[in-house]
């Protein structure tokens, strides 16, 4: 910047020398002389003109210095003086004073505790109030017994190998808005006459392993097309497969598991086996790491049947459980035989874990209105939507997995 002035002065004595020169007609010397002149004046200003400059920003940071210097001196009496406070205190009688007051407050605690215990005896002892705005108190799991299939194993087989088993979808929707989260895979057998027989009517209960192997090995085959067809379709959607012990304590089923889910990875988190809480907490070491290796594949679980509440839910979200079904009869009508918390937060409890609290068998628009008091917002039943056929474009007709069967179209 200073450059540009200077060569700005010099061509502007230039400039006065020739106006000099040609307009007043000095002699060269003079004209000389007159431009020298000019130029040392304009030098001389502009050096004072830069000086006073400096000397003003100089003044300005030795006042900014001083307020600074101010600034920590205060802060430094004000330091001084606190060290001098901490250095006259007693820190022996200070503890002392914090023991004895802990002393007193655990005293008071036991006291509480104490009265607390012959509250809860008293209660106890007399009649316990009913109401589902109480504290509920512990309870012995339910007994529930599943109906005896009405269909016998043998006609279930000749069914199977006439290709007479199909799969249907019954969505599980969050309220209020009744959205589908997911949907079931509904195995029903048609029957000679034409009816659909439900899962409660053949599904075998004692013996007939080979039989729910081949049911869930097609319910598998049929999981994997409707989820692939879907995702190419640019609608993903979540599948709950029907799972036993009889898939996972074979060798042969669970490894051909392990390889369907590694081959559909892709598609693997949108599959969520539904599997018994009687058959889950029975898993031996081999069945339990057959389940370990396929949420490692990316599937999850879904517990169903569930009688009690009461359990290590951080560890079944450790082993890829995803949610708990309960049935919303049951749990409305007795909610303390599922868990010693209120009904209203259980379902906020279990949520911390990344499990949801889904309620199955919904009847009717009351239990609708009860659950969402209690915040279990994911429910299932003939009152949401009953089992339907899949959409055609989402299934077909045979499986390249299964040649020995053919899908019946529905």
């Amino acid at each position: 910047m200073q450059a540009l002035v200077y060569t700005f002065i010099a061509l502007a004595a230039t400039a006065l020398g020739a106006v000099a020169y040609f307009g007043l007609t000095f002699t060269p010397a003079e004209a000389i002389l007159a431009a020298v002149v000019f130029g040392c004046v304009c030098v001389v200003l502009l050096e004072r003109s830069l000086r006073q400059r400096a000397e003003s920003r100089l003044e300005k940071a030795i006042e900014d210095l001083s307020r600074l210097l101010a600034t920590d001196a205060q802060a430094g009496a004000v330091l001084g003086q606190r060290i001098n406070a901490i250095a006259d205190i007693n820190a022996e009688v200070r503890i002392d004073s914090v023991e004895a007051d802990i002393s007193v407050l655990g005293t008071v605690i036991r006291q509480v505790a104490e009265a607390v215990a012959d509250i809860e005896d008293r209660a106890k002892a007399q009649a316990q109030p009913s109401g589902r705005d109480r504290m509920i108190a512990a309870a012995p799991p339910p007994v529930m017994r599943e109906p005896e299939p009405t269909i016998p194993l043998e006609l279930l087989r000749q069914g199977i190998e006439e290709n007479r088993l199909i799969y249907h979808i019954q969505p599980v929707v969050t309220l209020p808005q009744r959205r589908p989260q997911g949907y079931d895979l509904v195995p029903r057998l048609r029957m000679q006459d034409g009816d659909l027989a439900d899962r409660v009517d053949f599904m075998p209960r004692r013996g007939g392993e080979d039989v729910l192997r081949h049911i869930e090995g097609i319910g598998m085959v049929e999981a994997i097309t409707i989820s692939r067809r879907a995702r190419t379709g640019g609608q993903p959607i979540t599948l709950y497969v029907p799972l036993s012990r009889a898939t996972l304590g074979d060798s042969s089923a669970s490894e051909q598991m392990i390889v369907t889910l590694e081959a559909n990875r892709a598609i693997a988190a949108g599959l969520i086996f539904a599997i018994s809480e009687n058959d889950w907490q029975g898993l031996t070491t081999g069945e339990r790491a057959i389940a370990d290796a396929m949420v490692k594949k990316g599937a999850g679980f879904s517990v169903t049947n569930v009688r009690s509440l009461r359990i290590d839910v951080a560890e079944m979200a450790a082993q890829g459980v995803r949610s708990l079904r309960i049935d919303a009869g049951h749990f409305i009508a007795e909610p303390q035989a599922f868990t010693d918390f209120h009904a209203s937060d259980i379902a906020n409890y279990i949520a911390r874990f990344d499990i949801k609290l889904l309620a199955t068998g919904i009847t009717n628009e009351r239990q609708i209105v009860e659950l969402l008091e209690d915040g279990i917002v994911l429910v299932q039943g003939p009152h949401i939507a009953a089992p339907g056929p899949v959409r055609a474009d989402l299934v077909v007709e045979s499986s390249r997995q299964i040649p020995q069967l053919r899908r019946a179209e529905y």
